[in-house]
């Protein structure tokens, strides 16, 4: 086994070799690995080299964990080289989100196309892993917010743990479910995934199985062994990868308090046309008695940016008629509206809020769903008006397998 950083001047995306497989391994845990420039650049290298290297026949995407490089450095004295490697704890976090904090930094002191450059970089890793020839499996031990399951869901196998929390949480920052979310979330069982991407809801291990975003279900503690099995695959068929990650897969119950459990109430608030229709729908149900879900659901819409939730439900309705590239496409065009403060600043303001000052009180403006007009929010679709701006240009692909051909 070889463990080595992608750049010699960072540790933040690390690889390790085994023949035919390639494990990258995220490496930034204080940040709970949410995503820098320099990350997602690394791994877009990465996919792209191993999709071109005949030698290469398995990629596993994963985070670093201590104790596994601890007893394999310190066998081979090099214990003093573990700075980087060391505390970063056992499954707190796959991914938590692209770093948006620090995009807004760079837009503050500089200019909106710094911002988005990183999404652009970030759009076309997610369309590479969308549309990737050769098995790729992550695994989700920890928390996957945001850009977290952009680098993961498009990917053709996603092992869930009981350690896994899913979440979309855009519109409480002020942005929308980004990263060709609006592809996947789409295509969610019913109105799941209307319900998922406007309130941020958190999802665990079992129910992302249940929905469709995880493909299987292990239990942490046979991750090593599932690893191992893993690290002896010669062959790219997605067949014989299935088939040894269901060897170590086992069932789990849903718990009664599971959002999974109220598709019936989703279906009938989220599936109306308007957000303000979605929000009367829930407290017309809510009316009929206490139930804690619902006012948790209602409360979580009323916190979040109108302007981004009515972006977000747009978003998501056309994404169910779409390819994972018009996605791509369509969802960088809203970033660069959002990042030129085109119709509202809640994009910085929620990062305030949230993520610097950390009061949790943001100042949404417009700062009522019936401010927001539809001129407004069509503004989000349209192209931007600037001479240099161009439009997402996502990378030709060819010979790819059917399960890619599917989400052109």
């Amino acid at each position: 086994m070889a463990v080595q950083s992608v750049s010699g001047n960072t540790d933040q995306v690390l690889v390790e070799e085994h023949s035919c497989v390639r494990t990258i391994i995220l490496n930034r845990p204080r940040q709970l690995n949410a995503l820098s420039f320099q990350m997602v650049s690394q791994l877009l290298e990465l996919f792209i080299t191993y999709e071109e290297d005949s030698n290469v026949k398995l990629v596993i995407l994963k985070v670093v964990k201590f104790l596994q490089y601890y007893i394999t450095m310190l066998s081979a004295w090099k214990f003093k080289h573990l700075h980087g490697l060391c505390f970063q704890g056992e499954g707190r976090a796959f991914c938590a989100g692209g770093d948006v904090a620090a995009v807004a930094r760079d837009i503050n002191e500089g200019n909106w196309k710094l911002g988005a450059k990183f999404f652009w970089n970030e759009f076309t890793l997610n369309y590479i892993m969308a549309t990737y020839r050769k098995a790729q499996v992550s695994i989700l031990n920890g928390i996957v917010f945001g850009g977290g399951a952009g680098a993961s869901i498009h990917g053709r196998f996603r092992v869930a743990t009981e350690n896994s929390v899913f979440a979309m949480p855009e519109t409480a920052l002020g942005l929308f479910p980004d990263v060709g979310a609006s592809y996947f979330l789409s295509r969610l069982p019913g109105f799941f995934g209307e319900y998922v991407g406007l309130t941020g809801a958190r999802l665990d291990g079992v129910e992302m199985l249940a929905c469709g975003l995880a493909t299987h279900f292990v239990s942490a503690m046979r991750l090593p062994l599932l690893e191992e099995a893993l690290f002896k695959v010669n062959t790219s068929d997605p067949a014989v990868v299935s088939a040894i990650i269901s060897e170590f897969s086992e069932q789990s119950s849903l718990k009664a308090t599971s959002s999974y459990h109220r598709q019936d109430i989703i279906e009938r608030c989220f599936s109306r046309r308007t957000v303000e229709e979605i929000l009367s729908a829930l407290e017309e149900e809510a009316a009929t008695g206490a139930d804690k879900w619902l006012s948790e659901t209602i409360q979580s819409l009323k916190k979040a940016s109108p302007t981004s939730l009515k972006i977000s439900l747009r978003s998501i309705r056309e994404g169910r008629l779409q390819g994972v590239g018009q996605c791509l496409i369509r969802e960088y065009r809203i970033c660069c509206h959002v990042l030129r403060r085109d119709v509202s600043k809640d994009f910085f303001e929620g990062c305030r809020a949230i993520l610097l000052d950390k009061d949790k009180n943001p100042k949404w403006e417009p700062s009522r769903l019936e401010f927001i007009s539809d001129d407004m929010v069509n503004q989000y679709f349209s192209k931007v008006e600037d001479e240099e701006w161009e439009d997402l240009k996502l990378p030709a692909r060819f010979n790819l397998p059917a399960s890619a051909m599917a989400k052109l």
